[in-house]
């Protein structure tokens, strides 16, 4: 089943694992990744979100790379005495749902000012335990600091949700990755991590990863390439002022990586991208590409070994 549907910048020179790259788009209904996926008939200006302070930043160049990359891997729901706080631990199956959730600060009082990041003040991820169902959110603020996302139907099963921003606390920029387990109740029907291969079609696109080893210790890029009917596509328009975003969550533990296009933010182009690859952990990750023409978000699901 092909299907149409980000996330602030690491800095350039992180260190790499060796990498053993494969692409791989579920094809069927049972083995697609994309079960309650932000996507389809996304608009081109993603929603806006907003808080105190900061108007709705999309489209607005330079705001990308503007800060240091996220503290940690994803996996914990508390750093730097900021807490990530969901009201519930539980979503309902098979129904849109609204997820909110607070940002907490050392003293237990919400944080309500936020420093915009990739033209958005707050990234929400949600992944079922076996890397599928991947939706990827921007949720709005109320006065209080409670923050709500909506959710598109989700199957059954143990998910993440990954909430990734930058906190304004004591007049400093705390830029963080925080998670908690969240339970959707219900019989869940796993899906086995698809095997790799180099290349994929989505939405009548082919995706194609380069193969070229990488260095533990040293900066590599990996490069995707965007083709359709055989010629390299020019009309990639931006995407949260960037033109691919490209995130990652381990097999088995679900850390969060993020992999950030090293080709100039805004502005339409082509369809050969080039990503800094930093992947701490040995072992299988799944790496969700997202690229839009023509008004519509694509999503592509790709398994990448690390040696």
């Amino acid at each position: 089943m092909s299907v149409s549907t980000s996330f602030r910048p690491y800095r350039r020179g992180l260190a790499a694992a060796t990498l053993v790259l494969g692409l791989v788009i579920g094809t069927s209904a049972c083995g697609s990744d994309m079960s309650g996926m932000d996507h389809g008939s996304t608009p081109a200006t993603p929603p806006s979100g907003s808080a105190t302070g900061h108007p709705d930043m999309t489209g607005m160049p330079g705001m990308a790379g503007e800060h240091e990359a996220y503290s940690g891997n994803g996996l914990s729901a508390q750093e730097d005495g900021i807490r990530f706080a969901p009201a519930s631990m539980e979503l309902p199956a098979g129904t849109p749902s609204s997820f909110t959730f607070k940002i907490l600060g050392a003293d237990g009082a919400p944080v309500t000012t936020f420093e915009p990041d990739q033209t958005k003040l707050m990234h929400f991820y949600l992944i079922r335990s076996d890397l599928t169902g991947f939706q990827h959110l921007h949720p709005t603020m109320a006065p209080d600091g409670t923050w709500t996302a909506q959710a598109t139907a989700l199957q059954p099963g143990q998910y993440r949700a990954y909430a990734a921003f930058i906190a304004k606390v004591s007049g400093q920029d705390k830029p963080l990755v925080l998670s908690e387990h969240v339970t959707v109740p219900g019989k869940a029907d796993t899906v086995a991590l698809p095997k790799a291969s180099a290349t994929t079609t989505v939405d009548g696109y082919k995706i194609t990863l380069s193969k070229e080893p990488m260095m533990v210790g040293m900066a590599h890029p990996l490069t995707v390439e965007i083709t359709k009917n055989g010629k390299p596509v020019t009309d990639l328009e931006p995407y949260l002022d960037t033109k691919a975003h490209l995130t990652a969550f381990h097999d088995g533990d679900m850390a969060f990586a993020h992999l950030h296009p090293q080709d100039g933010h805004g502005g339409h182009g082509g369809g050969s991208l080039t990503f800094m690859a930093s992947l701490g952990k040995p072992g299988n990750w799944r790496l969700y590409l997202q690229f839009q023409t023509d008004g519509v978000l694509h999503t592509a699901a790709v398994t990448l070994a690390v040696a």
